[in-house]
C-alpha cells in the first residue's frame, strides 16, 4: 500500500494561468472529461466526515442491537463486529485504490464503466449506478424511519413506558415523523456546501463524543452489570426462531455489523467538491471505516456491560416496547435514580447522531443522482443534474427526499415488504461496492492504472477477498431468518434484490442498451 507521488498529466495552463496552483482532483477531473461544475470546498476531514457520520455507530449498533442480541448475543456482539469489520476493511481499501483513480461524483457506476473496457462499459455503467442508486436510496429510506422510531420510543418511555400508560404512537404518526426529518434534511441539503462541510464536521464530532460518552456513562451508572466472561463467551442459542445451529445463528448476527458499515462509498461521491481528490477522496473511505471500527466496538463493549437479561431486554412487553437499547438506557438510571430520565437523554444523543447521520446520506444520494443524470442514465437527466447557483445540485436533493419518502410508504401496507424495500440497503448497496471491484480484478487487471493510492502488488489479492466476501454476505443474508417458513417469516431480501436485478437487466435489454453509452465527458459542452 503506497501513495504515488504521480505527476499530472493535464498541462496547468488547461485549467488555470501560469503560476497558480492547481488541485490536483480538479486537474484529474478535467482529465477524465468532466468540467468542474460543483464547488469544490471539502477538506479531506469533511470528506472523511460524511463517510463516518452515514456509517455512524451510534446509528447502526443502535437499531439492530436485537438483531445482535437475538442471534448469538454477545458473541456475535463483540466477535462478528471485528470478524465483518475486517473485511469491510478490506472492500474500502479496494475501492479506495479505484477512487484515488477516478475522483468523480459518479464513483462506483464510472468506475465500473471505466474498468469493464469499451465493450462492456455501458452495461457494466448502468447495472452497477442504478444498484448504487437504489442502495442509497433504501439507506436514507432506512436511517430515517429508524430516526422515526427512536422518536417514538422516547415519546413511549416519557410518557410513562409501555407498562405504565405511555403513549404508543400508531404507523401513520410514525411515517409522519419520518416525512418530517426527511423535509429538515432535503432543506439542509439545499444549503451551500461550506454549511454542509460544517454540519457534516459538527456530525463526526458528534458521533465521537456521543460513543465515547455513552459506553462510558451506561456501564457506570447501571447498578447491575454483567461479568467479562459474560460479555465475551455468552452464546444466545434462545432466539424462539427455530434455529438451533450456532453457526447459522452467529453469521445470521453479522447483519448488524455489515448493515452499519456501509455508506463510505459517501467519500467518492463527494470528490468533485473535495480538494485533491484523488488523496483525499481514499483517506476518507479508509479512515471513515477504521475510526468507526474502533469506536463502534467500544460502544459495543460499553453497552454490553450493561446487559444481564437478554430475553426480557427482547421482550415487547418491557417498557421500552422491545427495544434493547432504549431499555437498557432507561433501566440503567432508573435502577440508579429512581428514574429513567436520564436514560431517555442519552437516547437523544442518539437521535441526534441518527438526524446528522441521514443528512449525510441524503447528501450522498443526490451527488449519485446528479452523477448518474449528468451521464443520462436516469429519466428526465436534464433536471435532476442542474445545480443552482450555490453550486448545489438542487433538484437532485429532493427526488432523494422524495423517492425515500416514498420507498417508507410500504410499511403502511406490510411491515414485511417494508424490510424487504430496505434489505436493499446493505445487500444491494454491497453489490454495487463489489462489481467495480470485480471489474478490476478480472478485466482490467493488467489495465489498470493506479492513482497516487495503490496497493501494489496486493492490489489484486485485496480486491478477490473483498469480492467473496461480498458473494459470501449476500447468500448469508438471503437465508431463512425463522422456522418454519411462513408468508410472515420468509426473509424477502433474495426477493428484493432479485427483482431490482430483474429490473435493472430488462430495462437494459429492452431500452437502455440502444441509447445509454456509459458516462459522457462533458469538458467541451
Amino acid at each position: 500500500m503506497a501513495w504515488n507521488g504521480e505527476k499530472m498529466r493535464l498541462p496547468l495552463s488547461h485549467m488555470a494561468g501560469d503560476n497558480v496552483a492547481v488541485d490536483s482532483g480538479h486537474a484529474r477531473l478535467n482529465e477524465l472529461g468532466y468540467k468542474q461544475e460543483l464547488k469544490r470546498d471539502l477538506s479531506m476531514l469533511s470528506n472523511f466526515a460524511f463517510s463516518f457520520s452515514i456509517i455512524s455507530v451510534l446509528t447502526g449498533i443502535t437499531t439492530l442491537y436485537n438483531t445482535g442480541l437475538n442471534f448469538g448475543g454477545t458473541i456475535s456482539l463483540v466477535y462478528g463486529w471485528l470478524i465483518a469489520g475486517g473485511f469491510t476493511m478490506v472492500v474500502g481499501l479496494s475501492m479506495a485504490e479505484i477512487c484515488s483513480s477516478y475522483p468523480t461524483s459518479g464513483g462506483l457506476y464510472y468506475w465500473s464503466a471505466k474498468l469493464a473496457g469499451p465493450k462492456w462499459a455501458p452495461f457494466a455503467s448502468w447495472m452497477t449506478g442504478w444498484f448504487n442508486i437504489v442502495g442509497q436510496w433504501a439507506v436514507t429510506t432506512s436511517i430515517d424511519f429508524s430516526l422515526a422510531q427512536l422518536i417514538q420510543v422516547i415519546i413511549l418511555l416519557s410518557t410513562g413506558g409501555k407498562n405504565g400508560g405511555g403513549y404508543e404512537a400508531s404507523k401513520y404518526v410514525v411515517i409522519a415523523f419520518h416525512g418530517g426529518i426527511l423535509l429538515l434534511h432535503a432543506i439542509i441539503n439545499s444549503l451551500p456546501i461550506s454549511v454542509l462541510s460544517f454540519f457534516g464536521q459538527l456530525a463526526a464530532l458528534w458521533n465521537l463524543l456521543g460513543v465515547v460518552v455513552l459506553m462510558i456513562l451506561i456501564p457506570t451508572v447501571a447498578t447491575e452489570r454483567a461479568s467479562a466472561k459474560f460479555v465475551f463467551t455468552h452464546f444466545n442459542t434462545d432466539n424462539g426462531d427455530g434455529i438451533g445451529s450456532k453457526v447459522y445463528i452467529f453469521v445470521l448476527g453479522l447483519l448488524m455489523t455489515q448493515y452499519t458499515l456501509s455508506g463510505y462509498d459517501a467519500s467518492a461521491h463527494m470528490t468533485e467538491e473535495t480538494k485533491n481528490a484523488d488523496k483525499s477522496g481514499p483517506k476518507g473511505i479508509i479512515s471513515s471505516i477504521g475510526v468507526s471500527l474502533i469506536f463502534g466496538w467500544g460502544y459495543i463493549l460499553g453497552i454490553t456491560f450493561a446487559v444481564t437479561n437478554i430475553p426480557y431486554l427482547l421482550s415487547e412487553d418491557n417498557d421500552a416496547g422491545g427495544y434493547a437499547i432504549a431499555e437498557i438506557f432507561y433501566l440503567a438510571f432508573k435502577s440508579r435514580f429512581g428514574s429513567g430520565v436520564g436514560g431517555i437523554l442519552c437516547l437523544g444523543i442518539i437521535a441526534v447522531a441518527i438526524f446528522f447521520c441521514g443528512m449525510s446520506s441524503v447528501t450522498s444520494n443526490s451527488r449519485m443522482v446528479y452523477a448518474f443524470s449528468r451521464d443520462g442514465a436516469m429519466p428526465f437527466s436534464s433536471l435532476w443534474h442542474k445545480v443552482n447557483k450555490q453550486e448545489v445540485p438542487i433538484n437532485a436533493v429532493w427526488l432523494s427526499a422524495v423517492i425515500s419518502f416514498c420507498m417508507a410508504l410500504t410499511y403502511l401496507g406490510s411491515i414485511v415488504a417494508f424490510q424487504a424495500m430496505v434489505s436493499i440497503a446493505t445487500i444491494g448497496l454491497y453489490i454495487a461496492y463489489a462489481l467495480p471491484i470485480f471489474f478490476r480484478v478480472t478485466l482490467a487487471h493488467k489495465s489498470f492504472t493506479p492513482g497516487p493510492f495503490s496497493l501494489g502488488r496486493y492490489g489484486l489479492l485485496v480486491g478477490w477477498v473483498a469480492v467473496l466476501w461480498v458473494v459470501t454476505i449476500s447468500v448469508l443474508f438471503s437465508l431463512p431468518v425463522a422456522y418454519p417458513i411462513t408468508s410472515e417469516t420468509l426473509n424477502y431480501t433474495p426477493v428484493a434484490v432479485g427483482g431490482l436485478l430483474v429490473l435493472t437487466v430488462s430495462s437494459w435489454i429492452f431500452s437502455a442498451r440502444h441509447w445509454f453509452k456509459g458516462p459522457i465527458t462533458n469538458i467541451d459542452s
